[in-house]
Formats: structure tokens, sequence, C-alpha cells
């Protein structure tokens, strides 16, 4: 089942889930693409995880449809689909390797195939030595990868995780950063649901952010900064910036080495570059776009609710 970014993944279309008389999610819609790697994130208790139950079919939604992989989900939809819970579960008592076979046999692998590409995967995650300990012998970062193998063991057409590098070092996240980079240049649609702002930057196409089960936030990262975006810039460099033509304010930040010019109304950061090039007053090393974080647009929604929807 190869899914290009023409067809759809996932389809969720005006979908409520009532819990007696509170609603987790409200009216919600949104799509991923096929073969792409999309971030679903929000406050504690903002839907996120109820959502993706009821994309894997765990809870039935009151009202709305949803479509995966190309039609209503059924049980050979789910062996094309690798999830990774909130909720961890492994057989703390048995081999790491057998584990992983007896997973892979439920996704309808046979044993000899299972046993290969476990030890494969294994070797990939670098606990290639622990395919006969027990999952309970294991660090709580090594539990995390035989997990994440597990979940992708079958060769998925859609990966659904959530937290995906929750409790490893920076190695183990890049590693397995680079196995789902991997998976998603080879056509795996991945969705994601983590608060690690940082890594969504880093690694998804798009993202949607609901919060008391609304839609607050949706479209491409870029353009969901973009959208943020004060009318400013960053520099960092030599000269009197309060001097600058069309600066209105100058504030130092953080780290003590650039500084933030906040631009007058109707001047663009088009134009300050413009009068530096030609300037002999100023050494420029470093010039960007003002452009918020999105873990500075997530505080700034989840507080005041200002969300701005896109598509």
């Amino acid at each position: 089942m190869s899914l290009t970014a023409t067809d759809s993944a996932i389809c969720v279309e005006h979908v409520t889930k009532n819990y007696g008389t509170f609603t987790a999610v409200d009216a919600l819609s949104f799509e991923v693409y096929g073969g792409e790697i999309f971030a679903m994130l929000g406050p504690n208790g903002a839907g996120k995880t109820t959502t993706l139950r009821m994309i894997l079919d765990i809870l039935r939604p009151d009202t709305g449809t949803i479509t995966v992989l190309g039609g209503p989900i059924s049980e050979k939809t789910k062996d094309h689909i690798g999830y990774l819970p909130e909720e961890r579960g492994l057989y703390r008592n048995a081999p790491v390797l057998d584990v992983l076979v007896y997973l892979g046999q439920l996704k309808g692998m046979s044993r000899q195939d299972a046993q290969k590409r476990a030890l494969e995967m294994l070797e990939y995650v670098e606990l290639g030595e622990h395919a006969k300990s027990k999952v309970s012998e294991l660090s709580k970062g090594m539990q995390q990868k035989v997990q994440i193998i597990a979940t992708i063991l079958h060769r998925p057409d859609l990966v659904i995780i959530d937290e995906p590098l929750s409790g490893l070092d920076p190695v183990n996240t890049q590693l397995i950063k680079d196995l789902l980079f991997e998976m998603n240049a080879e056509g795996v649609t991945i969705v994601m649901s983590t608060h690690q702002m940082h890594q969504i930057e880093a690694m998804a196409d798009r993202l949607l952010m609901i919060d008391h089960g609304h839609q607050v936030l949706y479209g491409a990262v870029d353009d969901v900064r973009q959208r943020f975006a004060e009318n400013a810039v960053i520099v960092e460099g030599e000269g009197d910036w309060s001097a600058l033509a069309g600066v209105s304010s100058v504030e130092q930040n953080d780290n003590g080495r650039s500084v933030l010019l906040r631009l007058a109304d109707g001047v663009t950061p088009d134009m300050i570059m413009e009068t530096l090039a030609v300037s002999d007053a100023y050494h420029i090393r470093r010039y960007e776009l003002a452009v918020p974080s999105l873990n500075e647009i997530f505080i700034k929604v989840a507080v005041s609710g200002n969300g701005q929807n896109g598509g």
C-alpha cells in the first residue's frame, strides 16, 4: 500500500467525542497527507490521545467520520499501521527477541521473517547484544528503543507514535530520528504526538495544535511560524542600532550576542538590509527575520487561546 502526497493517509471530518457531559474532542477536522511527517500538539488534556484512539478505532466518535489509508479502518487496515501508545507495554519477564517475534507474528509476519527483521533492527539501534536479555533488565531508554522496533517491525505504511523520543539521551534521540527519517524517505507516513517543540521544528512537515478539543493551529510548520512573526529582525554585529533609520526599538537578546530590532510601521526587513548593505557604520555577522519558535507560539496560544488557523 503506497501513498503519495496527493493521497490522504488520515482524514478526520467534524469528529466529536463526549465522555458524559465532558467534550474531549469538538467538531475536529484535519487531514494527514501520504508520505509526510505530521505532528499533533496541545496542552495536557487537549484531546490528542482521544483523537489518536479514534483514528485507530480504539474509541468510536459520537459524530463525524474518519478514514484511514483510503477508507474506514478495518482489521486489514490495522496490519498496515504501527502504533506506539503513550502507555508503554512490553512483557517484562520475557527475552527481548521473543517479545518482538511474538508481536511481529500478531501483525501477520512469519516467525522466521519476524526474527530476521527483529535482529536487524536491534543491531540498528545498538541493542544486538541484548536480544536474549529480559526486557526488565534493560534501562528505560533501551526499553523505549525496543518499543519503537515493535511499532515498525512489520514495515507499516502508517506509523502513529506518542512521545517517540521520551527517555532517550541525545545520541539515541538522533539515532531514532534518523530511523524515522529513513522510513519517511521510503514513503511511510508518520504521525507523532509530542511536547518536544524543537523536535517538531526539526522533523515535521505540518502540524495540528488542539486545545479543549478544538483546532487552534493547523498547517505547514514554516507557515505557522511565519504567521506569528513580528515586524522585527535579529542582527549580530557592531554599530549603533538605535540610530538606524526605520528601527523603532532595540532589545538585547538572551544570548548577549545579538539584538532584536523592532521596525517602524511601513518599514520592511528588506529595507533595513538595503540600508545596512551600503553603510560603513555597521558590521553584520548575522541577519534574520524574528520568527518565533514553536515553543513560544505554543505558550502564547495555550495561554491566550489566540490561534490562527491555516491550511
